[in-house]
């Protein structure tokens, strides 16, 4: 379940906020007038998340290589690379 604040509640208890944070690793939601406005993490948890969004995107790049046939036999690769290594 979302944990949603206040902009009142973040200003006045933003140690609560932080340390929340930071022990479970999820957002929680900042509301400016009644409307959802922000959502505050701590950086470990953006950086996770950021992180993952990068191998998401890797991995589609990948399956998209393969919906294309852009690929080529393991060995051939292995051998390129053993080629570039030992110049």
């Amino acid at each position: 379940m979302p944990i949603i604040k206040s902009s009142a509640e973040l200003r006045n208890n933003y140690n609560e906020i932080s340390k929340f944070c930071h022990n479970y690793s999820e957002p929680v939601f900042i509301t400016k007038n009644g409307k959802g406005d922000l959502a505050v993490m701590s950086i470990e948890a953006y950086e996770e998340m950021n992180s993952r969004f990068e191998l998401y995107g890797l991995i589609k790049d990948g399956m998209d290589d393969i919906a294309n046939s852009n690929t080529r036999p393991f060995s051939e690769a292995i051998s390129s690379i053993r080629g570039k290594r030992n110049k």
